[in-house]
């Protein structure tokens, strides 16, 4: 399966895991929405692991899309920015972030993790990345907490040293 990020310029590959979902398997009701009324969901943000990061990296980016949500525009359910550069995980509903990190407000305008939502009788595919960047904060590219996941993916994408992604399933 491809990912939007395919389409991106080549970076060196980060090593991505999680003990939640297996790349190309199915989130877990956890990963499901409540906020969107799906029954069971948990707006559980997964656990991530990550390695491979080369010397330049002074920050990570971390993100949840799904480029096939039924808008001409796909939907950003979460992005984690500033994330510190010794950081090599966030765990499964993380609500303490380290560092300085925050969250950038998703395509529900809430700065949380929106859990996976397809229509009934739908299957969509995740993107899961994690993006290390050489700069240690995005407020040096002048975006702050106004910023959209787009707009921030469009800025950080000069500075971005390696990636990793995995992809994970949604369905209803």
């Amino acid at each position: 399966m491809t990912t939007p990020y395919d389409h991106l310029p080549t970076v060196p590959a980060l090593t991505l895991t999680s003990a939640d979902v297996e790349d190309g398997g199915e989130f877990a009701t956890a990963q499901y929405s409540a906020v969107f009324g799906v029954p069971g969901g948990q707006d559980r943000s997964p656990q991530l692991s990550w390695s491979g990061a080369p010397e330049t990296a002074k920050s990570f980016v971390v993100s949840v899309y799904d480029p096939e949500a039924p808008t001409p525009s796909g939907f950003w359910h979460w992005m984690v920015v500033d994330i510190p550069a010794e950081t090599t995980e966030l765990p499964s509903g993380v609500t303490e972030l380290p560092g300085q990190a925050w969250t950038v407000q998703n395509d529900a305008r809430a700065a949380q993790f929106i859990g996976s939502a397809p229509p009934v009788g739908a299957t969509d595919h995740y993107a899961i990345a994690v993006q290390a960047l050489d700069i240690a904060s995005v407020t040096e590219l002048g975006l702050d907490s106004e910023a959209t996941p787009a707009f921030v993916s469009f800025n950080i994408l000069p500075h971005v040293v390696a990636r990793g992604v995995i992809t994970a399933i949604g369905r209803r």
